[in-house]
């Protein structure tokens, strides 16, 4: 029986997320029956106490630019083992909500224009209503909607704070497209069904995600004729052009008129009792235990294959 080491935690603001799917993954690894499952909470971890780790296969539940972005897949690399999640080139392009929108654009994906916030600007780059947040984190950590010209200044001296209190941190700024939430959680390179996501006010931000239990989420949702199938196109179509591998969750809006319009991608989404990827994997007869237990086979996989 192989043994394979669940990694929870890690220096993001995401770090209370990634123990709770740490422990979703673990639990539903154990449930299946058919792996040794070792848990480990860690931080930033060095190379050789990465090695120094009991597992034969390593399933890094990290949310966030350390775990999710890059650094986290140079020690797995070096480390050696098969790991679950997207390789390093892919998981930093993906991490980056700039590059990943402009790399949608050149491969045809409608993606909002947006640009790199300059906190010293007085007025903003884009104009309201626009959207505010950091190009290196998920979760909807530190989103800021600036609904009209009167809330920018606000919206600026917050982000400015923000940035002041936690140096390297770089915010965007993107036009606002009101509409439809929908999220794809893409398994193996294949789009899993399309989930509306329908908080019960305001934004779906880090409360409706994971705090509050009001937000509603309908699974293949009733869309204007072709949207689903040109979100699943759109999201299949980043996952292989930013070299992804394994697990994804692409999101967009559905505006007025019933057009698609990327938000970003997810390379380690979550696996929390609120998360979607399992949610929607469920409803194809992939329960949590399989989805885990395939994954970490894929992991395995693809290692053999290099």
């Amino acid at each position: 029986m192989k043994r394979v080491l669940v990694l929870g935690g890690g220096p993001d603001a995401e770090r209370e997320v990634s123990l709770n799917s740490a422990a979703g993954v673990a639990g539903a690894l154990r449930t299946a029956g058919k792996w040794e499952v070792v848990s480990k909470t860690i931080d930033r971890i060095p190379s050789a106490e990465l090695k120094a780790l009991p597992g034969d296969v390593v399933f890094p539940v990290l949310h966030g630019a350390f775990g999710e972005g890059g650094p986290m897949q140079d020690l797995l690399e070096q480390d050696g083992r098969p790991y679950v999640g997207c390789r390093p080139a892919a998981a930093r392009l993906a991490m980056d909500k700039i590059a990943s929108k402009l790399a949608a654009s050149r491969a045809g994906i409608p993606t909002a224009e947006a640009c790199v916030l300059n906190v010293n600007d007085e007025s903003s780059p884009i104009p309201a209503p626009c959207v505010v947040k950091p190009v290196h984190d998920g979760s909807s950590v530190g989103l800021h909607i600036c609904k009209d010209a009167a809330m920018w200044p606000r919206v600026r001296q917050t982000v400015r704070e923000d940035v002041r209190s936690k140096p390297g941190r770089v915010y965007m700024i993107e036009r606002f497209i009101s509409g439809k939430e929908l999220t794809v959680g893409m398994l193996d390179g294949k789009p899993l069904p399309t989930i509306h996501i329908a908080p019960a006010d305001g934004p779906y931000d880090y409360e409706a995600k994971y705090t509050r239990d009001d937000t509603q989420y309908h699974l293949n949702p009733t869309l204007p004729e072709g949207a689903d199938a040109a979100i699943k196109s759109y999201a299949s179509k980043l996952f292989d052009t930013l070299g992804c591998r394994h697990v994804s969750r692409v999101d967009f809006i559905l505006d007025q008129a019933g057009r698609p319009w990327l938000l970003e991608i997810n390379t380690m989404p979550g696996f929390t009792s609120h998360s979607l990827v399992p949610k929607a994997a469920a409803s194809v007869g992939i329960p949590m235990p399989d989805l885990c237990s395939r994954l970490t086979e894929l992991a395995i996989r693809d290692h053999a294959a290099r």
